[in-house]
């Protein structure tokens, strides 16, 4: 397709699940306690899992841009909208957009399994379902489009099957995890060791993938960020940001160095800053705290790791400077609210960066995280 001369991949380009999903694909003896997608208003990205209802906002009143919002989805995503968001609307928004491949992730599907109080055995039912799923959706065009496996980190074995199914059964092309601990464990954790392995040995990356609040410990997000603006602003590159520093100086991309991991969803404009300021601490007192380190963490980073930058994001012209014009993947974030859709190429194109920073943003970069 080649928008303008670049082939075009999307790291980030979410669904929107239907609200029967879980009634339709989960096995039939978890049917019972099948999660509810809920339809409050248009696009409604809430689900009820066991009596408790988890989505951005969900215990708060209505907010005072919940008109805008819903006059701005009918208006944008009009076509979307008319299908029911089904797989021929993706196909349809992708061309419309310039998009020639894109790896999928949730809407709903990011707050599903947000709560430690979910049996670990209805978590991994709740995951499978939803990858089989995808896995349908993805059929309206197996050559452009790509699933991103969930999996429950609820229970480790359970996550280490779901990857290794997806990958080898369904040909997905990476996992996602919210960056939110769940039951209290680092990433870091040994107990997730399983987990990094199989996906390093499946030739995988991890996404780490924030959303909005959940019942998860969630820095700067449910207690302290009142407003939607103060939580997008906050919230999701605060998570990212903790994900990122666990596991690097937690040892993860020391003990797994072939294995890719992407924080999405948070930009990229941060990493000079941030693994700077790690590198900082890592030589006042980190060779005594992580004395299993053997490399700075900007080297971590840029030998395994990747952020998503969006299409406005100007402040990511800084990246080559710092070594790092080879760790950023484009995002489009379509159907969401805060999205430029359907220009997001086009005014990625228009940022004041060289041709071959482009181009390595918009696929080579994607490519190489995702393994194509």
């Amino acid at each position: 397709m080649a928008k303008n001369g670049f082939k075009v991949m999307d790291s980030d380009m979410h669904i929107m699940e239907p609200p029967d999903l879980w009634q339709r694909y989960i096995d039939p003896s978890y049917r019972s306690k099948a999660p509810i997608g809920l339809t409050r208003h248009i696009r409604d990205l809430g689900v009820e899992v066991q009596g408790k209802v988890m989505g951005r906002g969900a215990d708060r009143p209505r907010p005072s841009y919940a008109a805008p919002r819903e006059a701005f989805m009918r208006k944008t995503y009009a076509d979307s909208l008319a299908r029911n968001f089904d797989p021929v609307s993706q196909v349809m928004a992708m061309d419309k957009e310039g998009i020639d491949v894109a790896v999928l992730f949730p809407s709903r599907g990011l707050f599903v399994l947000g709560s430690n109080e979910i049996e670990p055995d209805l978590a991994a039912a709740i995951a499978r379902a939803y990858n089989d799923w995808l896995h349908d959706f993805c059929q309206e065009a197996p050559d452009r489009m790509y699933g991103a496996a969930m999996v429950a980190p609820h229970d480790v074995e359970l996550a280490v099957s779901e990857a290794r199914r997806t990958v080898e059964e369904y040909g997905f092309k990476s996992i996602f995890l919210r960056p939110n601990h769940v039951l209290g464990r680092l990433w870091s954790d040994a107990c997730f060791d399983p987990l990094w392995a199989e996906c390093q040995r499946l030739g995988v990356p991890v996404g780490f993938h924030d959303a909005g609040c959940t019942h998860l410990p969630q820095p700067a997000a449910r207690e302290f960020a009142p407003t939607f603006t103060m939580m997008s602003t906050l919230g999701l590159p605060m998570s990212a940001l903790l994900a990122c520093a666990d596991m690097i100086f937690g040892g993860v991309l020391e003990r797994f160095s072939k294995l890719r991991v992407a924080f999405l969803e948070a930009n990229c404009s941060w990493l000079p800053w941030f693994l700077w300021r790690m590198g900082e601490y890592a030589e006042l007192v980190g060779r005594i705290e992580h004395p299993e380190l053997k490399r700075e963490p900007v080297e971590y980073f840029r030998r395994q790791c990747y952020a998503s930058v969006e299409c406005e994001e100007v402040t990511a012209k800084v990246l080559p400077e710092f070594g790092l014009e080879d760790n950023a993947v484009f995002s489009t974030d379509y159907p969401h609210f805060d999205v430029k859709y359907p220009r997001a190429v086009e005014k990625f194109l228009e940022l004041p960066f060289s041709d071959e920073t482009k181009r390595k943003y918009l696929w080579d970069n994607c490519a190489r995280l995702y393994g194509f």
